[in-house]
């Protein structure tokens, strides 16, 4: 498949969390095709403020920032909204996302909230916002699932179970957005560690178990999200694993 490199340029990108680590890689990587890019952030101010302005600065008027919380349902046609200031909303990379251990025993309904709000309500709510206008485009929606969506995490009910449920909403999505919007996923593995939780030791016996015996990078989340929206007119509905080979042996 030849690239069309040119295929993106002057379209608009809305990529939630994309202040830092993989968000901030999908919008740096999205600009670099052409695209205009809405960088929403909740609190990391000053990060998603100097990713703006370094994105600015390489072509002007090319980025804007839209501060929202996500588990406020009534932000969302405004963050679309700020998309639309461009003519059109083409991309909506559902990335951002709560994580946090939650052992049996010590769960509460707060914790229940935020995780299944952060990654299964919030994405649903956001793509419905955005479905319309997403339809007017022909656009395409990605969502950042995980492997442990397929297999938990020992100490992460809550968020192995919401992200299953986000596997299930991308190919919900697809089914009933198309055939206009492309509904896809990327389920990455061991690309940036969680902070704190984890000791060296912990790190290898993961790397390990990858059939490629290494640590990804952000760019190849980025990567494979730039192959769904710009190269791939013919995948819904599907779910790809960055993960190094880590989910062959399960």
């Amino acid at each position: 498949m030849k690239n069309d490199t040119r295929k993106l340029a002057g379209k608009t990108a809305l990529i939630t969390g994309a202040a830092r680590r993989i968000g901030a890689a999908v919008a740096q990587r999205l600009h670099a095709e052409g695209m205009n890019v809405v960088l929403h952030y909740r609190g990391s101010e000053q990060e998603a403020q100097a990713l703006c302005q370094s994105l600015n600065a390489i072509r002007r008027d090319s980025a804007m920032l839209a501060q929202a919380d996500l588990a406020n349902l009534g932000g969302f046609d405004s963050l679309v909204k700020t998309a639309l200031q461009w003519g059109s909303l083409d991309l909506l990379v559902n990335n951002a996302s709560v994580f946090y251990p939650t052992p049996i025993g010590t769960v509460s309904e707060a914790d229940w909230d935020e995780l299944m709000g952060s990654n299964l309500k919030a994405p649903f709510f956001l793509s419905q916002a955005a479905a319309s206008y997403l339809k007017q485009s022909h656009g395409v929606i990605v969502n950042l699932v995980d492997i442990h969506a397929r297999r938990p995490l020992r100490e992460h009910t809550l968020y192995s179970t919401a992200k299953a449920g986000l596997a299930m909403l991308t190919l919900s999505l697809a089914r009933e957005l198309g055939p206009e919007v492309r509904v896809n996923g990327v389920a990455p593995g061991p690309i940036l560690w969680p902070t704190g939780g984890l000791d060296e030791q912990a790190k290898q016996a993961i790397l390990d178990n990858t059939a490629l015996r290494r640590a990804g990078a952000p760019d190849d989340i980025a990567g494979a999200i730039v192959y769904l929206a710009r190269d791939a007119d013919y995948v819904t509905g599907q779910i790809i694993a960055v993960d190094g080979g880590r989910s062959i042996g399960w």
